[in-house]
């Protein structure tokens, strides 16, 4: 009976047009834009004004008020915007309830849009209801949507087909959806009864077959069992351990400090197929030893992914994106439980949060991308962590065909010697400008730079015989040909300017400015 009446919500979903370019027009640009801040006012007002005009309500716009506003409509216009699921249906599936002549939301269902690597597509995403539908701050066990986070992960995930993938945390079901995609079977599992049921509510009602729902924490659902790509946006937020410290299960792991992310970490080794892949989202610490002495979080990253000697090592690529202090880590996450500032709440939580930082000498808390690999036989790992604080390029259908190009050719680099290296033809990436200064009346520039338009935005500083070199690189000569053609124009020695190019366009091929062949 669920299934049908889900079959008949998803056709009156289909029938009100109740889509993200409807809701848009429905209320315009600046409401809309005030809904990201919270603000609801605007959105309320072009949804009177739209219905005064046409003197009727339209179910897009019923819909809207219902399920994105958090408010609630006359049973009339609710009828009216249910006509095969009804009423009765609606409150069954657990969407609303009446109340006297209204009916009231009780989740929050909404149209979501995107473009991946496979195309554009469009689902309904169901969650629990928001603080400002609540009217109060978020409870312990909410089921959150898709938000900044999420956002970021789908993003990120690398588009390649494999047979199977795993969603460690589920939630709503946003990255299991995604990840079915490009999986044949794919594992979502959560530590809360209720996500598993939203998030199966939501692959059914969009139509998603492939998807399986576990019960459990981390990776136990899953013992002895290895996949080919794991996602994880897992809940990765440093929160006291202490009573009177809301736990909140969507973004706190109940675990002390980035103890949850490590797990995570360590627990892909097990999991992973040879040449598989975990992609997650995580925060890591800044600490000061017993000492005194400073610790670089990248020293006990690298920790977690085991000496890349072992049999047992994880490749990785680990991007930090950012970093925060205690004050702004403690800030941020105290409002985002809904606490408002200048209360004495906000004080108490606030004291708790920088208690607990100064427990462990954590001076800074980092955030970032963590894609880690199984390596296939006795390859060596990849092993590249780096600091990219600054504003990404343009990827319209994410970071993940961009990640994967990039490992594409750090495997090209690694299985390709000096000789074959110089033999080969390259070309330059669609995405790639160089800019050059001149000093007025200068025929030669002063500065030279690559930016890419894609990927992370790089830029890389240039010298003439490196410009020269990309220049050229059309995919019809050798390496080797230019880096002749180069020396006999520069009066250089020949060798020495190969030893001085090659290590430069390794890392070229490394970051996506130039593509290997048949990449």
């Amino acid at each position: 009976m669920t299934s049908e009446l889900i079959d008949r919500l998803r056709a009156d979903l289909t029938t009100a047009n109740f889509s993200v370019s409807a809701l848009t027009g429905l209320w315009g640009a600046p409401a809309e834009a005030a809904l990201h801040r919270n603000q609801r006012v605007p959105a309320l007002r072009a949804l009177a004004a739209l219905r005064d005009r046409l003197e009727r309500t339209e179910p897009s716009a019923t819909l809207a008020q219902l399920f994105v506003l958090g408010l609630p409509v006359s049973a009339a216009d609710a009828g009216n915007a249910f006509p095969a699921l009804g009423l009765d249906g609606a409150e069954q599936l657990g969407l609303v309830t009446r109340e006297a002549a209204d009916v009231r939301p009780l989740l929050d269902l909404r149209p979501y849009s995107f473009i991946d690597a496979h195309g554009a597509g469009s689902w309904w995403v169901a969650s629990d209801l928001g603080e400002l539908a609540l009217g109060h701050a978020l409870t312990e066990t909410h089921v959150l949507g898709v938000g900044g986070a999420s956002l970021t992960l789908t993003g990120l995930m690398i588009p390649t087909p494999v047979k199977s993938a795993l969603d460690l945390g589920t939630g709503c079901g946003i990255q299991a959806m995604h990840a079915a995609r490009h999986a044949e079977r794919v594992v979502a599992t959560d530590i809360s009864e209720r996500a598993l049921e939203l998030a199966a509510l939501n692959a059914e009602l969009n139509g998603i077959r492939n998807i399986e729902f576990r019960l459990g924490s981390l990776f136990e659902p899953v013992g002895g069992e290895r996949f080919d790509h794991i996602i994880s946006n897992p809940p990765f937020v440093i929160t006291p351990r202490v009573a009177g410290v809301p736990s909140y299960e969507y973004r706190d792991g109940g675990l002390v400090g980035d103890a949850i992310v490590e797990a995570v970490v360590r627990g892909s080794a097990e999991h992973l197929s040879p040449g598989g892949i975990a992609q997650l989202l995580g925060n890591w610490e800044y600490r000061t030893d017993a000492g005194g002495q400073e610790v670089d979080a990248f020293e006990r990253l690298r920790d977690w992914l085991g000496d890349p000697g072992d049999a047992a090592a994880q490749g990785a690529w680990i991007i930090e994106r950012e970093v925060q202090l205690p004050t702004e880590y403690a800030e941020t996450w105290i409002r985002d439980g809904g606490t408002l500032p200048d209360s004495a709440e906000f004080d108490r939580l606030y004291d708790a949060w920088l208690d607990d930082f100064a427990a462990r000498g954590v001076r800074q808390v980092g955030f970032g991308y963590l894609l880690l690999r199984k390596p296939v036989g006795g390859d060596e790992p990849l092993r590249r962590l780096e600091r990219l604080h600054g504003e990404l390029g343009t990827n319209g259908s994410g970071l993940g065909t961009h990640l994967a190009e990039c490992l594409a050719a750090h495997d090209w680099n690694a299985r390709t010697d000096a000789v074959a290296l110089a033999r080969a033809r390259f070309t330059v990436a669609p995405d790639v400008t160089e800019e050059r200064h001149y000093w007025p009346g200068a025929d030669d520039p002063t500065l030279m730079t690559l930016h890419q338009g894609g990927g992370f935005g790089r830029s890389v500083q240039l010298d003439t015989a490196l410009a020269a070199l990309v220049g050229a690189c059309d995919g019809e000569l050798a390496v080797s040909a230019i880096i002749a053609a180069l020396a006999h124009l520069l009066d250089a020695d020949e060798h020495a300017l190969t030893e001085q190019l090659l290590p430069r366009v390794r890392e070229l091929l490394g970051d996506g400015f130039l593509l290997p062949p048949g990449l």
